[in-house]
């Protein structure tokens, strides 16, 4: 079992480096800063690495033990933890939702202590109250940066030159060191709470799986990226990256799991409203950020409490009961979404009010 357990975790964490962590570069790659994607991917796994070694333990310590008991954690939990976590990116990625992997494994975490009726309230709460400042502190800064700075910029990329080109690129690996001081404890931290390995092993292991996985497996999120993001200026590029790396390092230092994924969309819908002004919120941003923040940790924290129920206390009833509930609930939103189209349909054809 705890052979599974390990195999698990490092395969969760390659899928974390392929899907957040090599995104961070998307900037300095799709601006054609970084002419090779290999360049790219390799400067991404180097700054993951580093970030985990250097500033790692905090937040290892706090997916741990720091929202439930650390007694409590033993390799079935740590199965169901990162199972949970694994199932919730794999369906969003079905459905083409970009989850972030802090909320989902504090999902799944939550979801264990849920199922023993033991949690440290305060903990959660304090991380979720974050979950917002941080997005929300990332949205203004970047505003304020991009509104006050504008013909500065405009100036500087008329100029061009070499030193934007560095500075993007070191913003990029900015970033990348930032999601392997918070990311990198999504993998290891219930294997840290287990006893399988060490903190500092933890953080060694973790980012050097968590680039591997940039590194083999995050060229096509790299290509996606780059090319959708290309419509920003290298400036615009440098005040996203810099600032949602800033805050999440901050964040990771206290030992606060946050959503990189939420802190750069803010931070390039802050740039989009400076640029064209208060149309950016009619493009359904904000709602998809809003679902998503929602989203994440409670799929991972039902699917965790109902694995709990079900494989570790054998309860049938509460599977039962927790199952019949999140199909009720699927229904209930597909129903809507039916008579939402129908009542669309049936104004459109004229047989309405």
């Amino acid at each position: 079992m705890e052979a599974a357990a390990i195999i698990l975790s490092l395969f969760f964490a390659m899928n974390i480096g392929a899907s957040g962590a090599a995104a961070s570069m998307g900037v300095a790659y799709g601006s054609g800063a970084i002419k090779r994607r290999m360049a790219a991917l390799l400067l991404c796994g180097a700054g993951v690495v580093l970030g985990a070694v250097l500033g790692g333990g905090e937040v290892v310590k706090t997916i741990s033990s720091g929202i439930i008991p650390q007694s409590m954690i033993t390799l079935q939990i740590v199965l169901v933890i990162i199972s949970s976590a694994a199932i919730s990116l794999f369906m969003a990625n079905l459905m083409g939702i970009p989850l972030s992997t802090s909320e989902v494994t504090v999902g799944a975490v939550v979801g264990v202590g849920v199922a023993y009726h033991a949690l440290y309230v305060q903990s959660i709460l304090l991380i979720m109250m974050f979950w917002v400042i941080i997005p929300v502190a990332a949205f203004f800064i970047t505003y304020f940066i991009c509104r006050a700075s504008k013909p500065l910029f405009s100036r500087l990329e008329a100029r061009g030159g070499t030193m934007l080109i560095y500075l993007l690129i070191a913003a990029g690996f900015f970033e990348a060191f930032s999601a392997g001081m918070n990311n990198v404890a999504n993998a290891v931290g219930p294997l840290v709470a287990a006893g399988v390995i060490s903190v500092n092993k933890g953080v060694w292991i973790g980012g050097f799986f968590v680039a591997a996985g940039a590194v083999l497996l995050g060229g096509r999120v790299l290509e996606t990226n780059g090319k959708k993001i290309t419509r920003l200026s290298k400036t615009e590029g440098i005040v996203i990256s810099g600032t949602g790396a800033l805050l999440v390092i901050i964040s990771s230092l206290f030992g606060l799991p946050v959503p990189l994924t939420q802190v750069t969309s803010t931070s390039i819908m802050a740039s989009g409203a400076a640029k064209n002004g208060p149309i950016v919120f009619q493009k359904g941003i904000v709602k998809k950020i809003v679902k998503v923040w929602i989203v994440s940790p409670l799929v991972s924290l039902a699917i965790s409490y109902v694995m709990v129920k079900l494989f570790v206390q054998s309860d049938f009833y509460s599977t039962f009961s927790a199952v019949a509930i999140m199909v009720a609930t699927l229904g209930v939103l597909s129903l809507m979404k039916a008579i939402k189209k129908e009542k669309r349909s049936v104004h459109e054809q004229g047989g309405g009010i």
